[in-house]
């Protein structure tokens, strides 16, 4: 886990007028002609590729031993150019001790003579000649499912296709290596057989699971590609957030912390043959039938969250319903768009709701201190068994006027699967000017890349000095400008302008 840490000199003018840079993510840049060192064998490979939900999640469990005389650290994960983009949430980890936490692990920039881009893990330790270690490497790929047929009728099934090879793509020669496929149901009526890879049929179907191998590919050469493709009903919405803007705004007056979320989501589905027909919709709702639209959003808040509201571009939208929560239990807020969203249509809305501060918030240890931390969700949004990926996320935490020496770190949950590594995210520290205020709230923004909904077990820890002379500034400022206004208003009105007579 790393921390980055931002100073912001001077007492009397603690906050920033500008932007200024914490953390840029960046990317290595290798040789045109790059090939990794093949210091590497994959012993054994399994991949586990997931197809429950709008987006691909691939869970991949390797055996490598180190072929070269010498100890190897750095382990290279190719992909194309075009899915490398996608790709979000890329971890690895130790699969014989996950306890210890993910690896570090850096991106490189596009080797133009192969077409790949890597991600470069960094083993803890070098892996010594003739020593092996099992990988767990886990990841998402966004946008990756196309809906075929691209138009349907607005009662009609939703079936999506996906392309990949049956070889995984690798860096290095692996001498066995298999593929799951797990499908949301049974219906999938297309796939690819492949011919001459193995011993029997190809792939072996067990219910909703089609397995592809196990193959012996210990003279494939490293990259080799075999296409295959597969077909399968998904009668969901595909929800794609193309941006989410999530503000947190502290307030130590007034003991509170208000939360603002601005989404523009689309459904990457099937669109409409036809027109869209509110009376063949009533009826659909009527019976509960399935349906590829999104019909509602169901919202899980924090406990004790209150004032909750719904607004989208007409203004607040009154079909949605709350239900506050019981003890340590979460509340719910069940979002029910103005419209059923179905593929291609788009829908932007805000929601927001405050919550109490202390809930959030604890002073540092020291009876005098004066640093606060601020343990809040990185991102929270809609639950829903079909998953929701988010194209861009811009997180905004609004301190008190007068922060300074502002800290973040990130935390994995329960299921870390979807945190993007701590090098991923960009920060930046700037001054957002709010209501009465003299200097400008200090504003810690984070902005990543390619996050889906696994990633609402992650948290944010932002740690900040606060003084009792940042706290009073405003106070001051405001009851000396009073002052003032009512000496000028005293001083004019001591002035004679009376007409006299000479």
């Amino acid at each position: 886990m790393r921390f980055f840490t931002a100073t912001v000199l001077g007492l009397l003018a603690p906050s920033l007028c500008a932007a200024t840079s914490l953390t840029t993510p960046s990317r290595l840049d290798l040789a045109s002609n790059f090939k990794p060192p093949q210091v590497f064998k994959n012993t054994n490979l399994v991949r586990n590729t997931n197809l429950e939900k709008g987006y691909v999640r691939e869970t991949i469990n390797v055996v490598v031993e180190n072929v070269d005389s010498q100890p190897q650290r750095d382990y290279y994960v190719p992909f194309p150019d075009e899915v490398f983009e996608l790709v979000g949430g890329f971890e690895v980890r130790d699969k014989k001790a996950p306890e210890k936490g993910r690896f570090d692990v850096d991106a490189t920039e596009a080797v133009s003579s192969s077409g790949n881009q890597y991600f470069v893990v960094h083993l803890p330790e070098p892996l010594a000649p003739k020593s092996q270690i099992t990988l767990g490497i886990s990841y998402s790929v966004l946008s990756s499912l196309s809906p075929l047929p691209a138009t349907i009728g607005q009662a009609d099934k939703q079936y999506l296709s996906y392309s990949f090879s049956a070889y995984t793509p690798s860096a290095y020669t692996t001498v066995t290596q298999k593929t799951k496929l797990k499908f949301p149901s049974t219906d999938v009526p297309d796939y690819t057989t492949t011919e001459g890879l193995k011993s029997g049929s190809d792939p072996e179907r067990k219910g909703a699971t089609y397995t592809y191998g196990p193959y012996d590919t210990a003279k494939v050469a490293p990259g080799t590609e075999y296409p295959v493709s597969v077909r399968y009903q998904f009668t969901k919405p595909v929800i794609t957030v193309n941006l989410l803007e999530r503000d947190l705004e502290v307030s130590h007056w007034g003991g509170n912390l208000a939360t603002e979320e601005r989404y523009w989501l689309r459904n990457n589905g099937s669109q409409l043959t036809n027109q869209f027909s509110r009376v063949d919709w009533t009826f659909t709702n009527y019976q509960k039938a399935p349906t590829s639209a999104v019909r509602e959003l169901t919202y899980p808040l924090q406990p004790g969250s209150v004032d909750p509201y719904f607004v989208d571009d007409i203004g607040n939208v009154s079909t949605s319903r709350y239900r506050p929560s019981k003890g340590k239990n979460n509340a719910n807020l069940e979002l029910k768009p103005r419209y059923p969203i179905f593929g291609g249509w788009n829908y932007s809305f805000k929601i927001g709701w405050n919550n109490e501060l202390s809930s959030f918030l604890r002073r540092a240890a020291g009876v005098d201190s004066d640093s606060y931390v601020l343990k809040v969700p990185l991102i929270e949004g809609p639950k829903m068994a079909e998953g929701i990926q988010y194209e861009r996320v811009v997180v905004r935490v609004v301190l008190p006027e007068g922060s300074h020496n502002v800290r973040f770190e990130t935390l994995e949950g329960a299921n870390s699967n979807g945190l993007p590594g701590a090098n991923h995210i960009s920060a930046s520290l700037s001054s957002l000017q709010t209501y009465m205020d003299t200097l400008g709230r200090t504003t810690l923004t984070l902005e990543v890349d390619s996050l889906t909904d696994e990633a609402r077990d992650a948290t944010i820890v932002v740690t900040y000095d606060h003084t009792m002379f940042d706290a009073l500034r405003k106070p001051f400022t405001l009851f000396a400008g009073m002052v003032t206004v009512f000496v000028a208003a005293w001083g004019v009105g001591k002035i004679d302008i009376s007409i006299k007579k000479r």
